[in-house]
């Protein structure tokens, strides 16, 4: 039977898209006639948020009475403090002769004389930029951070790989923490761990472990069973093939697991300020706060060119060959640069001298205002089309319609794309929310999302379908797709709120650039996936550059553009909470709202509860998209 018809038992052949059009104006007359009622408004005063608050109070006043809080937690939390100390006391007596010389001389034993150079100008522009002790602190910070998840995460994901039960009921943990936005970690930890370094590091570790035990897991699960089996008909006890055969063979891939926990660590310690965490995060918030791109900009650089040298780093390390000798030239110039680096410790002064910085504030702030003066017109009517006409529209219509409907909505549009199984527990995610009493912020929420989604998804396709077909073109803007992936989320606030000021808008158009590099990848990757036989055979079939796109390699691709949009969805989910911060409002808010106030803190807390929620609903409802058949195949009777 053709697959664009639905046969009835009376012979009657409807087309295949009756059905869904069918359910889809039910739920239009659904929706005109009850509209209103049976809505939830946001309440502060709700007595959930209000018993949360209370709990945080007994916890302050119990903090040192607690057998959980004197046993347990408080060690956890001294332990983290001191580790910190060491670190950010070592890298201050080393000063900035030694850091710059240390680091020279690790990235030249790394990856050679370029690396070395990068480094050298990296650190150098720590300093240039007059931000020389907050990103000590940072350093220490993410040392601190990085350094516990993979003492957590790779003997984890080591275990994982070799135990096929171990992976499956680590597996939904590892989803939660990396669905959860990065807001979402801070209130809990602000409540067990307080705030300060110690609670900064742990909510970075929550955000960095995923990726270590991930990457770890499929480097060791992927080792040859040949080699394996070679090693245990020769004699050797699993310590010894693990040591000798699985590490050794899965070492490139463990390389990658550390430089993506140090790429994580780096975005997660910047939002980890709001919980008093040191570093230069607190340049950047204080930016934020006063709207000022000036101050904002110089520590957002430096994380960046942060980020960018520890990953060209741990790249080169991952990419060397682990049987190559390093050559004698190169031993000498790395020693060469350490010595010189601390022996120049007791001369120079340790911290970065003031007339070598450069201050530019207040070129930065003219040149925002410049740009607000010069493209007004332009960026308002991008703005406000952008509210008027999708914005606007769907929020009316998630907050008037009934909180039922939309669940119910929910669960057939679950069920079509995903299957029964996500489609319960996107509904199970809904009436949670409903019941935590946040359920109008959270459809405020879920239609920036939606929004910011649909555009990031629409130019993730564009550039995507452009580097498959174009070989030249994929060159050029490889670049700056990895130039992308390793900026913090932070750092895309600033073009977004010099252009757009602080609006709901700002949030989505930060989003959109924070979410499109993976959608671009994933899409180019899955287009070029598809066999060259099938290109070829449809090509010889006469069919069109057109044709071939929409009839053969989207449809092949599939499962790639599918992923794409779970990334693209939980990625923008996550910048479009930061973006609270420059005036997205909803949940966001909340939660911002609920550490900076501690009266609020209950709805702050359920709030954070809240966007974990919308993100575990989304993402299960696209997961599991790309597990079902294809519409083509399935059958209909």
């Amino acid at each position: 039977m053709s697959s664009t018809v639905v046969s009835t038992s009376s012979g009657l052949r409807l087309p295949r898209w009756a059905a869904p059009a069918g359910v889809a104006v039910l739920f239009v007359a659904a929706y005109v006639v009850f509209r209103g009622t049976g809505t939830l408004p946001h309440d502060k005063e709700a007595p959930q948020f209000l018993a949360v608050t209370e709990l945080r109070e007994w916890i302050d006043d119990h903090r040192n009475d607690n057998p959980l809080f004197l046993y347990f937690l408080n060690y956890i939390r001294l332990f983290v403090a001191w580790l910190y100390d060491l670190f950010q006391t070592g890298l201050s007596a080393l000063g900035w002769p030694g850091i710059t010389g240390v680091m020279g001389a690790l990235a030249w034993l790394a990856g050679g004389r370029r690396i070395a150079l990068l480094a050298l100008g990296g650190v150098s522009a720590f300093g240039v930029l007059g931000l020389w002790e907050s990103s000590v602190d940072t350093l220490a910070l993410v040392a601190v951070a990085v350094l516990l998840s993979l003492a957590i995460g790779i003997p984890v994901g080591v275990w994982a790989g070799l135990s096929v039960r171990v992976r499956r009921a680590i597996t939904p943990v590892l989803d939660v923490m990396q669905i959860m936005p990065t807001f979402a970690y801070l209130a809990p930890l602000a409540l067990f761990f307080h705030i300060g370094a110690p609670a900064g590091a742990i909510a970075t570790m929550i955000y960095s472990i995923p990726p270590a035990i991930r990457i770890t897991a499929l480097a060791v699960s992927e080792v040859s069973p040949t080699a394996v089996e070679a090693s245990a008909s020769l004699g050797a006890t699993r310590w010894q093939t693990l040591f000798k055969v699985h590490l050794p063979l899965a070492r490139s891939t463990i390389a990658l697991a550390i430089n993506q926990t140090i790429m994580m660590a780096l975005s997660m310690v910047v939002i980890a300020n709001l919980i008093s965490a040191p570093g230069l995060g607190g340049d950047i918030i204080r930016g934020l706060s006063r709207a000022q791109v000036g101050i904002m900009l110089p520590a957002g650089v430096a994380v960046v060119v942060m980020a960018v040298l520890l990953d060209r780093m741990m790249t080169a390390v991952a990419r060397r060959d682990p049987h190559a000798k390093r050559g004698r030239t190169d031993l000498l110039a790395a020693g060469a640069l350490a010595a010189a680096g601390l022996a120049l410790i007791p001369v120079l002064p340790k911290v970065w001298p003031e007339t070598l910085t450069i201050n530019v504030v207040a070129e930065v702030n003219d040149a925002v205002r410049w740009a607000e003066d010069n493209w007004f017109t332009v960026t308002t009517w991008i703005k406000d089309t952008t509210s008027l006409v999708l914005l606007n529209p769907l929020e009316s219509l998630l907050t008037s319609a009934p909180w039922w409907l939309v669940a119910l909505a929910v669960l057939v549009v679950a069920w079509r794309v995903s299957g029964l199984r996500p489609a319960l527990v996107a509904l199970a995610c809904l009436l949670a929310i409903a019941l935590l009493g946040v359920w109008e912020h959270t459809m405020q929420t879920m239609t920036t999302v939606a929004v910011a989604v649909l555009v990031a998804l629409i130019i993730g396709l564009l550039l995507g379908v452009a580097a498959a077909r174009s070989p030249r073109w994929s060159a050029v803007q490889r670049p700056l797709l990895d130039a992308a992936q390793t900026m913090p989320a932070f750092v895309y606030l600033l073009p977004a709120l010099a252009l757009f000021g602080t609006t709901r808008f700002t949030a989505i158009f930060a989003s959109v650039i924070y979410a499109v590099p993976p959608v671009v990848r994933l899409v180019e990757d899955g287009l070029k996936a598809v066999p060259a036989t099938v290109v070829e055979a449809a090509v010889s079939a006469g069919s069109t550059p057109g044709q071939l796109l929409w009839k053969v390699q989207l449809p092949m691709a599939r499962r790639a553009i599918l992923l794409a949009a779970n990334q693209g969805i939980v990625m923008t989910l996550a910048m479009v909470v930061v973006g609270a911060l420059v005036g997205a409002g909803a949940l966001g808010y909340d939660v911002v709202t609920g550490f900076s106030q501690r009266t609020d803190f209950g709805m702050g807390f359920v709030a954070g509860i809240a966007t974990v929620l919308l993100g575990v609903m989304l993402d299960r409802i696209t997961q599991g998209a790309d597990r079902r058949p294809s519409p083509r195949k399935r059958k209909f009777t």
